[in-house]
C-alpha cells in the first residue's frame, strides 16, 4: 500500500511538471506573440490615432498605424519586410514618428531628428519621410529644415509627439499590451481594434492573418515553366515546340505505265499477285501454277 501511494505521488508530480512545461512552451513560442484585442478605452485610443499627425503614401484602404522612433531597428525591418505585403492586401500604412525624451540626463535623440519629427508633424510630408528613412541616421543633417531646438512652437510639437506616445502606451498597458517598437494598431476583419508590440518578428504573421495579407510576394509556384533554352526555332504562343522529324532515305520514282498500252497476256502486269500463304511447319512449299494458254478461237 505504501509503495502504491509513493508511485501515485511520483506520477502526479511528473504529470504536473509535464503540464507546466507544455503550458510554458505554448506561452513562450506562440501565445505571447499574439496581438491583444483592446477591451478598455477603445474610443480614447482611436481618438489619439485620429488626431496624431501620421504620414502615408496616400494609397488608401484600411488603416494600419505604426508608432515608432527613427533608430528602431525592428521598425526598419518591419517596414522593409512587411509593408509591401500589407499593401498587397489593400492596407494603408500610417507612420507616427516621435523623438524619444532624455533618459537620466542623456539625450536619446539628435537635433536633426527633433527638427525632422517637428516638420513631419506639421506638414505630413511623405517624400521627406522617405528621404529620412533612406539616409543613415549618422548622415542625416536635416538640411533645409527649421531647427526645433530654440524654436518654441516646434519644440512644443516635439513634446506633443512624446506625450502622444506616453498616453497611448498607458492606455494599451491597461489592456495587457507589452509595449515595444514598432507599436502597431489596426482593426481586424470583424472591426475589433487590436494592438501589438511587434519588436519580435514572430508576431508579424498574426497581423497578416488578421488583415488577409500574403505571407510572400513574387511569382507563384504554379507559374508555367519556360521552354528549354536548347529549343531551336520560333514557336507560336501557347504551342508546344515541334519534335525533330527523322531523316528518311530518298525513294526512287516509279515509272507509270502508258495508258494506251495493252498489257500482254502472261506478263507480270496482266497477272494479279497471288496472296502469300504461310507454310505449315514441315510442309513443302508449293510451286505457283503455270499460266493457262489462252484459246485463239474467235467466235462470231
Amino acid at each position: 500500500m505504501r509503495r502504491f501511494l509513493m508511485g501515485s505521488i511520483v506520477a502526479a508530480v511528473v504529470g504536473l511538471l509535464l503540464a507546466g512545461a507544455g503550458y510554458w512552451a505554448y506561452w513562450n513560442f506562440y501565445s505571447r506573440f499574439q496581438p491583444v484585442t483592446i477591451s478598455r478605452n477603445q474610443a480614447e485610443v482611436q481618438q489619439l490615432l485620429d488626431e496624431a499627425s501620421w504620414v502615408s503614401d496616400g494609397s488608401g484602404g484600411q488603416a494600419l498605424y505604426i508608432v515608432t522612433y527613427r533608430d528602431s531597428a525592428s521598425a526598419h525591418r518591419y517596414e522593409r519586410d512587411e509593408v509591401a505585403k500589407l499593401k498587397a492586401a489593400g492596407i494603408e500604412t500610417r507612420f507616427i514618428l516621435f523623438a524619444r525624451p532624455d533618459l537620466e540626463g542623456a539625450a536619446q535623440s539628435t537635433a536633426a531628428e527633433r527638427a525632422t519629427v517637428a516638420e513631419l508633424w506639421l506638414t505630413r510630408d511623405w517624400p521627406l519621410y522617405e528621404r529620412w528613412m533612406a539616409t543613415p541616421a549618422s548622415g542625416w543633417t536635416a538640411a533645409g529644415l527649421p531647427q526645433a531646438d530654440g524654436n518654441l512652437a516646434r519644440t512644443a510639437v516635439v513634446e506633443a509627439g512624446r506625450r502622444f506616445d506616453e498616453r497611448l502606451s498607458r492606455l494599451l498597458k491597461e489592456s495587457g499590451v507589452e509595449i515595444s517598437y514598432p507599436l502597431i494598431l489596426w482593426r481586424d476583419q470583424n472591426g475589433f481594434l487590436k494592438a501589438c508590440g511587434c519588436a519580435d518578428r514572430r508576431a508579424w504573421a498574426f497581423i497578416r492573418d488578421d488583415v488577409g495579407a500574403p505571407d510572400r510576394l513574387g511569382a507563384s509556384e504554379d507559374a508555367p515553366i519556360a521552354p528549354d533554352a536548347e529549343t531551336e526555332g520560333p514557336t507560336a504562343q501557347g504551342e508546344a515546340p515541334a519534335m525533330p522529324y527523322p531523316a528518311l532515305p530518298a525513294i526512287p520514282p516509279v515509272d507509270a505505265p502508258d495508258a494506251n498500252t495493252t498489257p500482254t497476256p502472261g506478263s507480270p502486269q496482266a497477272q494479279p499477285a497471288a496472296p502469300s500463304r504461310p507454310n505449315r511447319p514441315g510442309s513443302t512449299p508449293r510451286a505457283a501454277p503455270a499460266p493457262t494458254k489462252q484459246d485463239d478461237t474467235t467466235f462470231y
